[in-house]
Protein backbone atom coordinates (compact mmCIF):
# COMPACT_ATOMS: atom_id res chain seq x y z
CA UNK A 1 0.00 0.00 0.00
CA UNK A 2 3.09 2.16 0.42
CA UNK A 3 4.81 1.92 -2.43
CA UNK A 4 0.88 2.48 -4.32
CA UNK A 5 0.58 5.39 -1.90
CA UNK A 6 3.93 6.47 -3.18
CA UNK A 7 3.33 6.03 -6.81
CA UNK A 8 0.27 7.53 -6.69
CA UNK A 9 1.97 10.53 -5.32
CA UNK A 10 4.65 10.77 -7.66
CA UNK A 11 2.43 10.48 -10.89
CA UNK A 12 0.22 13.30 -9.38
CA UNK A 13 3.71 16.04 -8.83
CA UNK A 14 4.20 15.27 -12.64
CA UNK A 15 1.24 15.64 -13.75
CA UNK A 16 1.20 18.86 -11.97
CA UNK A 17 4.42 19.99 -12.55
CA UNK A 18 3.72 19.61 -16.50
CA UNK A 19 0.66 21.42 -15.83
CA UNK A 20 2.25 24.40 -14.14
CA UNK A 21 4.78 24.21 -17.09
CA UNK A 22 7.95 22.85 -15.95
CA UNK A 23 9.09 20.03 -18.39
CA UNK A 24 9.70 16.59 -17.02
CA UNK A 25 12.47 15.86 -19.34
CA UNK A 26 14.70 19.30 -18.39
CA UNK A 27 15.35 19.96 -21.77
CA UNK A 28 14.56 23.73 -22.62
CA UNK A 29 14.90 23.48 -26.65
CA UNK A 30 13.65 21.35 -29.43
CA UNK A 31 15.45 17.92 -29.65
CA UNK A 32 16.79 18.60 -33.23
CA UNK A 33 17.06 21.91 -35.83
CA UNK A 34 17.40 20.74 -39.31
CA UNK A 35 16.87 24.15 -41.52
CA UNK A 36 16.90 27.71 -40.96
CA UNK A 37 14.48 29.17 -38.60
CA UNK A 38 13.57 25.29 -38.05
CA UNK A 39 9.90 25.41 -39.34
CA UNK A 40 9.04 25.41 -43.12
CA UNK A 41 6.26 28.44 -42.52
CA UNK A 42 9.66 30.45 -40.62
CA UNK A 43 7.80 30.94 -38.23
CA UNK A 44 10.80 29.86 -35.40
CA UNK A 45 8.63 28.87 -31.90
CA UNK A 46 9.15 25.95 -29.77
CA UNK A 47 7.13 25.01 -26.48
CA UNK A 48 7.72 22.46 -24.30
CA UNK A 49 5.87 23.48 -21.25
CA UNK A 50 8.96 24.94 -19.62
CA UNK A 51 9.30 28.22 -17.84
CA UNK A 52 10.64 31.14 -19.17
CA UNK A 53 14.15 31.73 -18.28
CA UNK A 54 15.25 34.72 -16.78
CA UNK A 55 16.72 37.99 -18.72
CA UNK A 56 20.48 36.75 -19.91
CA UNK A 57 23.07 38.67 -22.39
CA UNK A 58 25.38 35.62 -24.33
CA UNK A 59 28.37 37.54 -25.36
CA UNK A 60 29.91 36.75 -28.27
CA UNK A 61 33.39 37.96 -29.98
CA UNK A 62 32.00 39.77 -33.08
CA UNK A 63 29.07 40.69 -34.56
CA UNK A 64 25.94 38.59 -34.49
CA UNK A 65 23.89 38.66 -37.67
CA UNK A 66 22.76 35.08 -37.51
CA UNK A 67 19.61 33.99 -36.25
CA UNK A 68 20.45 32.13 -32.47
CA UNK A 69 19.65 28.29 -32.41
CA UNK A 70 18.64 26.31 -29.23
CA UNK A 71 18.68 22.74 -28.89
CA UNK A 72 18.19 20.89 -25.66
CA UNK A 73 19.92 22.99 -23.29
CA UNK A 74 22.56 24.48 -25.45
CA UNK A 75 22.24 27.81 -27.23
CA UNK A 76 24.56 28.04 -30.84
CA UNK A 77 25.74 30.93 -32.73
CA UNK A 78 28.45 32.50 -35.23
CA UNK A 79 29.41 35.54 -35.51
CA UNK A 80 29.98 38.26 -38.55
CA UNK A 81 33.59 38.85 -39.46
CA UNK A 82 35.68 36.90 -37.47
CA UNK A 83 33.89 33.90 -37.83
CA UNK A 84 33.81 32.80 -34.10
CA UNK A 85 31.59 29.89 -33.52
CA UNK A 86 29.96 29.54 -29.96
CA UNK A 87 28.25 26.66 -28.24
CA UNK A 88 26.02 28.20 -24.36
CA UNK A 89 24.21 26.44 -21.19
CA UNK A 90 20.92 28.28 -22.16
CA UNK A 91 19.62 28.06 -18.96
CA UNK A 92 22.80 29.51 -16.92
CA UNK A 93 24.28 31.36 -19.57
CA UNK A 94 28.10 29.90 -19.17
CA UNK A 95 29.82 29.23 -22.47
CA UNK A 96 30.28 25.67 -22.91
CA UNK A 97 32.68 26.08 -25.83
CA UNK A 98 34.18 28.04 -28.89
CA UNK A 99 35.70 27.81 -32.39
CA UNK A 100 36.42 29.56 -35.55
CA UNK A 101 35.01 29.68 -38.99
CA UNK A 102 37.51 30.02 -41.93
CA UNK A 103 35.00 33.28 -42.95
CA UNK A 104 32.07 35.28 -42.06
CA UNK A 105 29.15 33.11 -40.58
CA UNK A 106 25.90 34.18 -41.32
CA UNK A 107 24.41 30.78 -41.76
CA UNK A 108 22.67 28.84 -38.89
CA UNK A 109 24.20 26.14 -36.75
CA UNK A 110 21.44 23.75 -37.22
CA UNK A 111 21.40 20.30 -35.23
CA UNK A 112 20.92 16.90 -35.89
CA UNK A 113 22.36 13.85 -34.27
CA UNK A 114 24.90 15.40 -31.83
CA UNK A 115 26.68 17.68 -34.31
CA UNK A 116 26.31 20.66 -35.54
CA UNK A 117 26.36 22.49 -39.11
CA UNK A 118 27.30 25.69 -40.69
CA UNK A 119 28.12 27.61 -43.76
CA UNK A 120 31.36 29.93 -43.77
CA UNK A 121 31.73 32.84 -46.18
CA UNK A 122 31.30 36.53 -47.63
CA UNK A 123 29.30 38.54 -50.00
CA UNK A 124 32.51 39.77 -52.43
CA UNK A 125 32.96 38.44 -56.04
CA UNK A 126 34.98 36.67 -57.65
CA UNK A 127 36.89 38.27 -60.90
CA UNK A 128 34.91 34.84 -62.46
CA UNK A 129 31.82 36.30 -60.73
CA UNK A 130 31.21 33.77 -58.37
CA UNK A 131 30.22 35.46 -54.96
CA UNK A 132 32.06 34.72 -51.96
CA UNK A 133 36.28 35.63 -51.64
CA UNK A 134 39.02 33.48 -49.50
CA UNK A 135 37.68 30.32 -47.79
CA UNK A 136 34.31 28.85 -48.57
CA UNK A 137 32.18 25.75 -47.51
CA UNK A 138 30.57 24.09 -44.67
CA UNK A 139 31.36 22.76 -40.97
CA UNK A 140 30.16 20.28 -39.32
CA UNK A 141 31.18 20.09 -35.40
CA UNK A 142 30.75 17.93 -31.89
CA UNK A 143 28.03 19.55 -29.97
CA UNK A 144 29.44 18.77 -26.96
CA UNK A 145 32.78 19.72 -27.25
CA UNK A 146 33.14 22.17 -30.50
CA UNK A 147 35.54 20.28 -32.01
CA UNK A 148 35.45 20.29 -36.06
CA UNK A 149 34.39 16.78 -37.15
CA UNK A 150 35.01 17.59 -41.24
CA UNK A 151 35.18 20.28 -43.28
CA UNK A 152 33.87 20.53 -47.09
CA UNK A 153 35.17 23.13 -49.26
CA UNK A 154 33.03 24.64 -51.85
CA UNK A 155 34.17 27.66 -55.03
CA UNK A 156 31.27 30.18 -53.38
CA UNK A 157 30.21 31.30 -50.57
CA UNK A 158 28.04 29.17 -48.19
CA UNK A 159 26.38 32.34 -46.51
CA UNK A 160 22.47 30.61 -46.68
CA UNK A 161 21.88 28.30 -44.03
CA UNK A 162 21.98 24.27 -44.72
CA UNK A 163 19.11 21.82 -44.17
CA UNK A 164 18.65 18.09 -43.15
CA UNK A 165 16.55 16.06 -45.06
CA UNK A 166 16.40 12.17 -44.59
CA UNK A 167 20.14 11.71 -43.58
CA UNK A 168 21.63 14.07 -46.12
CA UNK A 169 22.54 18.02 -46.15
CA UNK A 170 22.06 20.16 -48.42
CA UNK A 171 23.79 23.85 -49.07
CA UNK A 172 22.94 26.51 -51.51
CA UNK A 173 25.97 28.37 -52.49
CA UNK A 174 27.48 31.84 -54.21
CA UNK A 175 28.90 29.54 -56.88
CA UNK A 176 25.28 28.59 -58.13
CA UNK A 177 25.46 25.09 -57.17
CA UNK A 178 23.55 22.84 -54.98
CA UNK A 179 25.33 20.31 -53.35
CA UNK A 180 23.88 16.98 -51.44
CA UNK A 181 26.73 15.17 -48.44
CA UNK A 182 26.81 13.22 -46.18
CA UNK A 183 26.17 14.73 -42.67
CA UNK A 184 28.46 11.94 -40.96
CA UNK A 185 31.39 12.33 -43.51
CA UNK A 186 31.35 15.23 -45.78
CA UNK A 187 31.23 13.03 -48.68
CA UNK A 188 29.80 14.78 -51.83
CA UNK A 189 26.74 12.46 -52.47
CA UNK A 190 25.05 14.83 -55.34
CA UNK A 191 25.46 18.39 -57.24
CA UNK A 192 23.04 19.97 -58.92
CA UNK A 193 23.75 23.27 -60.97
CA UNK A 194 20.95 26.08 -60.39
CA UNK A 195 22.04 28.13 -62.34
CA UNK A 196 22.10 31.35 -60.30
CA UNK A 197 23.64 32.51 -57.24
CA UNK A 198 22.12 32.25 -54.03
CA UNK A 199 23.37 35.03 -50.98
CA UNK A 200 21.18 34.50 -48.15
CA UNK A 201 18.36 32.95 -49.50
CA UNK A 202 18.35 29.55 -47.27
CA UNK A 203 16.58 26.24 -48.15
CA UNK A 204 13.05 25.35 -47.55
CA UNK A 205 12.67 22.00 -47.52
CA UNK A 206 8.78 21.07 -47.25
CA UNK A 207 7.61 17.69 -48.23
CA UNK A 208 10.38 16.24 -49.90
CA UNK A 209 10.91 19.78 -52.12
CA UNK A 210 13.71 22.03 -51.50
CA UNK A 211 12.70 25.70 -52.30
CA UNK A 212 15.54 28.71 -52.96
CA UNK A 213 15.71 32.17 -54.29
CA UNK A 214 18.83 33.25 -56.76
CA UNK A 215 20.44 36.30 -58.27
CA UNK A 216 22.88 36.68 -61.04
CA UNK A 217 23.36 35.64 -64.03
CA UNK A 218 20.27 37.27 -65.27
CA UNK A 219 17.09 37.15 -65.15
CA UNK A 220 16.67 36.66 -61.44
CA UNK A 221 15.23 32.82 -60.68
CA UNK A 222 13.66 30.61 -58.21
CA UNK A 223 14.00 27.06 -58.00
CA UNK A 224 12.34 24.48 -56.99
CA UNK A 225 14.22 20.90 -56.64
CA UNK A 226 13.20 17.19 -55.64
CA UNK A 227 14.78 15.83 -52.88
CA UNK A 228 13.65 12.39 -53.88
CA UNK A 229 14.75 12.40 -58.15
CA UNK A 230 17.65 14.88 -57.05
CA UNK A 231 16.05 17.03 -60.37
CA UNK A 232 14.66 20.54 -60.56
CA UNK A 233 10.97 20.31 -60.66
CA UNK A 234 10.38 23.67 -61.62
CA UNK A 235 12.30 27.42 -62.09
CA UNK A 236 10.36 30.49 -62.03
CA UNK A 237 12.64 33.16 -63.31
CA UNK A 238 11.47 36.97 -62.61
CA UNK A 239 12.54 39.46 -65.33
CA UNK A 240 11.85 42.84 -63.63
CA UNK A 241 14.15 42.00 -60.38
CA UNK A 242 17.17 43.26 -59.66
CA UNK A 243 17.97 42.96 -56.23
CA UNK A 244 16.29 40.56 -53.19
CA UNK A 245 15.27 37.53 -54.82
CA UNK A 246 18.54 35.34 -53.77
CA UNK A 247 18.80 37.46 -50.28
CA UNK A 248 15.34 35.84 -49.29
CA UNK A 249 14.33 32.68 -47.51
CA UNK A 250 11.01 31.81 -48.93
CA UNK A 251 8.06 30.59 -46.01
CA UNK A 252 6.13 28.07 -47.16
CA UNK A 253 2.44 26.93 -46.18
CA UNK A 254 -0.74 25.68 -47.53
CA UNK A 255 0.48 24.89 -50.70
CA UNK A 256 2.01 28.54 -51.37
CA UNK A 257 5.99 29.49 -51.25
CA UNK A 258 6.04 33.18 -50.49
CA UNK A 259 9.38 35.30 -51.14
CA UNK A 260 10.19 39.02 -52.16
CA UNK A 261 12.25 40.98 -54.03
CA UNK A 262 12.69 44.29 -55.53
CA UNK A 263 11.89 45.47 -59.05
CA UNK A 264 12.38 48.69 -60.92
CA UNK A 265 16.31 50.05 -59.94
CA UNK A 266 18.33 51.38 -57.23
CA UNK A 267 16.85 55.05 -57.53
CA UNK A 268 13.48 53.88 -57.17
CA UNK A 269 13.13 50.96 -55.80
CA UNK A 270 9.83 48.72 -55.49
CA UNK A 271 9.27 46.12 -52.62
CA UNK A 272 7.39 43.68 -54.34
CA UNK A 273 5.73 40.12 -52.61
CA UNK A 274 5.47 36.97 -54.77
CA UNK A 275 3.06 33.65 -53.57
CA UNK A 276 4.12 31.08 -56.22
CA UNK A 277 2.47 27.39 -56.52
CA UNK A 278 5.04 24.88 -54.72
CA UNK A 279 4.04 22.32 -57.26
CA UNK A 280 4.19 24.26 -60.62
CA UNK A 281 6.25 27.68 -59.47
CA UNK A 282 3.01 29.83 -60.80
CA UNK A 283 3.02 32.82 -59.49
CA UNK A 284 -0.32 33.31 -57.79
CA UNK A 285 -0.46 36.76 -56.41
CA UNK A 286 2.13 39.29 -55.84
CA UNK A 287 1.46 42.39 -54.10
CA UNK A 288 3.32 46.02 -54.02
CA UNK A 289 4.92 47.48 -50.85
CA UNK A 290 5.72 50.36 -52.01
CA UNK A 291 8.28 52.63 -53.39
CA UNK A 292 11.28 53.89 -50.91
CA UNK A 293 14.73 54.32 -50.05
CA UNK A 294 17.25 51.74 -51.67
CA UNK A 295 19.58 50.09 -48.80
CA UNK A 296 22.90 48.74 -49.27
CA UNK A 297 22.86 45.14 -47.63
CA UNK A 298 19.95 43.15 -47.06
CA UNK A 299 17.25 45.06 -49.27
CA UNK A 300 14.39 42.77 -49.00
CA UNK A 301 12.46 41.50 -46.42
CA UNK A 302 11.85 38.19 -45.19
CA UNK A 303 8.02 36.81 -44.61
CA UNK A 304 7.12 34.15 -42.00
CA UNK A 305 3.73 32.83 -42.34
CA UNK A 306 1.18 32.55 -39.16
CA UNK A 307 -2.46 31.56 -38.96
CA UNK A 308 -3.37 31.88 -43.21
CA UNK A 309 -1.67 35.47 -42.56
CA UNK A 310 2.04 36.53 -44.55
CA UNK A 311 3.61 38.85 -42.07
CA UNK A 312 6.93 40.89 -43.44
CA UNK A 313 8.77 44.16 -42.58
CA UNK A 314 10.33 46.42 -45.67
CA UNK A 315 13.21 48.16 -45.37
CA UNK A 316 12.51 50.11 -48.76
CA UNK A 317 9.38 51.86 -46.77
CA UNK A 318 10.17 50.91 -43.65
CA UNK A 319 6.68 49.56 -42.83
CA UNK A 320 5.36 46.17 -40.88
CA UNK A 321 2.84 44.60 -42.99
CA UNK A 322 0.23 41.86 -42.35
CA UNK A 323 -1.16 40.21 -45.71
CA UNK A 324 -3.95 37.37 -46.25
CA UNK A 325 -2.18 34.24 -47.40
CA UNK A 326 -4.67 32.94 -49.95
CA UNK A 327 -5.38 36.11 -51.43
CA UNK A 328 -2.45 38.30 -51.01
CA UNK A 329 -4.63 41.28 -49.57
CA UNK A 330 -3.02 43.56 -47.02
CA UNK A 331 -4.61 43.28 -44.09
CA UNK A 332 -2.87 46.56 -42.31
CA UNK A 333 0.42 47.91 -41.74
CA UNK A 334 2.45 49.53 -39.05
CA UNK A 335 4.62 52.66 -39.90
CA UNK A 336 8.43 51.99 -38.12
CA UNK A 337 12.11 52.07 -39.30
CA UNK A 338 13.96 50.60 -41.41
CA UNK A 339 13.65 46.24 -40.42
CA UNK A 340 14.85 43.35 -42.89
CA UNK A 341 14.15 39.94 -40.27
CA UNK A 342 11.74 37.59 -40.28
CA UNK A 343 9.43 37.97 -37.12
CA UNK A 344 7.95 35.56 -34.94
CA UNK A 345 4.54 34.94 -34.25
CA UNK A 346 2.46 33.42 -30.82
CA UNK A 347 -0.76 33.35 -29.11
CA UNK A 348 -2.13 35.96 -31.48
CA UNK A 349 0.63 38.28 -30.75
CA UNK A 350 3.55 39.19 -33.94
CA UNK A 351 7.35 40.24 -33.28
CA UNK A 352 9.21 41.96 -35.56
CA UNK A 353 13.05 44.03 -34.32
CA UNK A 354 14.16 46.71 -36.15
CA UNK A 355 17.75 48.09 -36.86
CA UNK A 356 17.25 51.28 -33.88
CA UNK A 357 17.27 48.15 -31.55
CA UNK A 358 13.72 47.93 -30.61
CA UNK A 359 11.12 44.87 -30.90
CA UNK A 360 7.56 45.29 -31.30
CA UNK A 361 4.55 43.39 -30.31
CA UNK A 362 1.80 43.89 -32.44
CA UNK A 363 -1.78 42.31 -32.51
CA UNK A 364 -2.23 39.98 -35.46
CA UNK A 365 -5.52 40.86 -36.48
CA UNK A 366 -5.56 44.38 -36.18
CA UNK A 367 -1.68 45.67 -35.90
CA UNK A 368 -2.65 47.63 -32.38
CA UNK A 369 0.64 48.11 -30.74
CA UNK A 370 0.85 45.33 -27.65
CA UNK A 371 4.23 46.30 -26.12
CA UNK A 372 7.99 46.57 -26.79
CA UNK A 373 11.25 45.96 -26.08
CA UNK A 374 14.89 48.43 -26.36
CA UNK A 375 17.86 46.43 -27.01
CA UNK A 376 21.00 47.53 -28.30
CA UNK A 377 22.76 47.40 -31.50
CA UNK A 378 21.07 46.61 -35.25
CA UNK A 379 18.76 43.91 -34.70
CA UNK A 380 19.49 42.92 -38.55
CA UNK A 381 19.18 40.52 -40.29
CA UNK A 382 18.82 38.24 -37.21
CA UNK A 383 15.31 37.72 -36.29
CA UNK A 384 13.63 36.97 -33.16
CA UNK A 385 12.74 33.13 -31.90
CA UNK A 386 10.45 32.22 -29.29
CA UNK A 387 11.25 29.11 -26.74
CA UNK A 388 9.25 28.51 -24.02
CA UNK A 389 7.51 32.07 -23.84
CA UNK A 390 11.55 33.27 -24.04
CA UNK A 391 12.35 35.27 -26.58
CA UNK A 392 16.00 34.99 -28.02
CA UNK A 393 17.62 37.80 -30.98
CA UNK A 394 21.13 38.38 -31.76
CA UNK A 395 22.41 41.95 -32.71
CA UNK A 396 25.40 43.63 -34.04
CA UNK A 397 26.59 44.79 -30.45
CA UNK A 398 28.03 41.05 -30.27
CA UNK A 399 25.39 39.64 -27.87
CA UNK A 400 22.53 37.51 -27.95
CA UNK A 401 19.52 38.66 -26.18
CA UNK A 402 17.35 36.90 -24.02
CA UNK A 403 14.43 37.63 -21.93
CA UNK A 404 10.54 36.67 -21.01
CA UNK A 405 8.03 37.85 -23.11
CA UNK A 406 6.19 39.41 -19.78
CA UNK A 407 8.92 41.92 -20.38
CA UNK A 408 7.40 43.38 -23.38
CA UNK A 409 6.23 47.33 -22.45
CA UNK A 410 3.24 49.18 -23.19
CA UNK A 411 5.01 52.18 -23.92
CA UNK A 412 8.75 53.82 -24.96
CA UNK A 413 10.39 56.62 -26.72
CA UNK A 414 10.05 54.64 -29.72
CA UNK A 415 6.41 54.25 -31.63
CA UNK A 416 4.99 53.15 -35.08
CA UNK A 417 1.93 54.30 -36.93
CA UNK A 418 -0.61 51.42 -37.59
CA UNK A 419 -3.08 51.81 -41.14
CA UNK A 420 -6.03 49.82 -42.00
CA UNK A 421 -6.87 48.61 -38.46
CA UNK A 422 -9.21 48.87 -36.20
CA UNK A 423 -8.03 49.86 -32.73
CA UNK A 424 -8.57 47.48 -30.16
CA UNK A 425 -7.25 47.52 -26.07
CA UNK A 426 -3.52 46.16 -25.45
CA UNK A 427 -3.41 43.38 -23.82
CA UNK A 428 -0.42 41.53 -21.83
CA UNK A 429 1.15 38.70 -23.54
CA UNK A 430 1.04 36.97 -20.09
CA UNK A 431 -2.07 37.86 -19.01
CA UNK A 432 -3.77 34.44 -20.60
CA UNK A 433 -0.76 32.53 -18.59
CA UNK A 434 -1.35 34.07 -15.59
CA UNK A 435 -4.57 33.43 -15.03
CA UNK A 436 -4.75 29.38 -15.94
CA UNK A 437 -1.36 29.54 -13.73
CA UNK A 438 -3.59 30.91 -11.01
CA UNK A 439 -6.54 28.62 -11.53
CA UNK A 440 -3.80 25.10 -11.82
CA UNK A 441 -1.89 26.37 -8.54
CA UNK A 442 -5.20 26.52 -6.38
CA UNK A 443 -5.84 22.69 -7.80
CA UNK A 444 -2.45 21.48 -7.31
CA UNK A 445 -2.55 23.17 -3.95
CA UNK A 446 -6.34 21.31 -2.31
CA UNK A 447 -5.56 18.09 -4.18
CA UNK A 448 -2.00 18.12 -2.26
CA UNK A 449 -3.64 18.71 1.00
CA UNK A 450 -6.25 15.87 -0.15
CA UNK A 451 -3.51 13.55 -0.39
CA UNK A 452 -1.65 14.31 2.82
CA UNK A 453 -4.99 13.69 4.55
CA UNK A 454 -6.08 9.88 3.15
CA UNK A 455 -1.98 9.22 4.00
CA UNK A 456 -2.14 10.35 7.43
CA UNK A 457 -5.76 8.34 7.50
CA UNK A 458 -4.44 4.99 6.29
CA UNK A 459 -0.86 5.66 8.74
CA UNK A 460 -3.47 5.66 11.90
CA UNK A 461 -5.77 2.42 10.51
Amino acid sequence: MKKVSVLIVFLFITFALISLGVSVSGQFGPEEWTQYRMNSDKNALFNNNSQPLTEKTFKTADEVRATPVVVGNSLFIGNHNSGDLFAFNVKTGEKLWQNKAPNWIHSEMIYQDGKVFVGFGNRFFQDNGIRGTEESGVLALDAESGEIIWKYNTDGEVMPTPALYEGSLYIATGDRNLYKLNPNSGELLHKAEIGSTASMSSPNITEGMLFVGGSGPKPYTFSAYDLTSDEFKWQTEFPDVFAGLDDVPPAVSKNLVVTTALVGNSDNPEHKMYAMNVDTGDIVWEASLGVGEFVKNNKSGAPMIYEGKVFVGSPITKTFYAYDLESGKMIWKFKNEVMKAPPVAQDDIVYFSNTKGYVYALDVETGEKIGEKKLNGKLAPSGPIIINDTMFIGSQDSNVYAFPLSEFSSSGEEDGEVAAAEKTPSKDPKDSNNIGYYVISGLLIIMLVGIALMLKKRKKV
